[in-house]
């Protein structure tokens, strides 16, 4: 009984009155556990390399596999990749929402060279999830985000689901069963000019190829 009080001490409501505790957690190099608009994820201070170890170290993940970020609001991205070449009003038809886009890093990108190094582009999320956003806001940096589970397994769409990994985390943020179908978001490669290409179907791909279209894109497709 003992270890179950335990274990729920780690556990809190995903309200703002919380979200101060989850950014002083990750200015301490700590990880926390999140709801999001598709799925649970893992989160951290995507500048601090030990918390970054400790996500990979978790999900027993390759380091090899890039991270993605979240930030806050939409106008933060530019902080940490390059958007200039981007249709006016493309990222703000996408997100916030249940979608990652690849933009290239660029030399100028507030981004850790630890985090996924060797890779000059990076995944940035906005999710429509007013808890995480807050908590990015508060940190004022980019967040280093996955999603909440070992790598392999079925992904998380309750807390209960990646129950075994509550102890690795410094909190556990509950915002209830999401009403996802586990595909995650939808993934889109815009790191070329006027082109895009979809890496990953996820929960939003007939949305976002709208968006792309509105905003004459065209798909990015293989030399054959």
């Amino acid at each position: 009984m003992l270890m179950f009080q335990n274990k729920l001490e780690v556990v809190r409501p995903a309200t703002e009155v919380y979200a101060q505790e989850a950014i002083e957690a990750l200015k301490a190099g700590k990880v926390i556990a999140v709801p999001t608009d598709t799925l649970y994820g893992f989160a951290c201070d995507a500048c601090s390399l030990e918390a970054v170890s400790s996500i990979y170290e978790m999900k027993g993940r390759k380091h090899t596999s890039p991270l993605a970020i979240c930030v806050g609001d939409v106008s933060h991205i530019q902080h940490f990749a390059v958007t200039e070449y981007l249709p006016h009003g493309l990222l703000d038809s996408l997100l916030p929402g249940p979608v990652t886009v690849i933009l290239r890093r660029g030399e100028s990108s507030a981004l850790e060279k630890s985090l996924n190094p060797g890779l000059d582009s990076v995944g940035v999320r906005v999710p429509d999830c007013n808890f995480i956003r807050a908590v990015a806001r508060g940190l004022g940096k980019a967040v280093a985000l996955t999603s909440a589970n070992l790598s392999g397994q079925p992904s998380s769409l309750c807390i209960k689901d990646f129950e075994n990994l509550w102890n690795r985390c410094a909190y556990v943020y509950d915002g209830g069963a999401l009403p996802s179908n586990g595909a995650g978001s939808t993934i889109v490669d815009l790191t070329l000019p006027g082109k895009y290409k979809i890496l990953r179907p996820g929960s939003a791909r007939e949305e976002t190829l709208a968006i792309l279209e509105k905003h004459s894109l065209v798909e990015d497709a293989p030399v054959i």
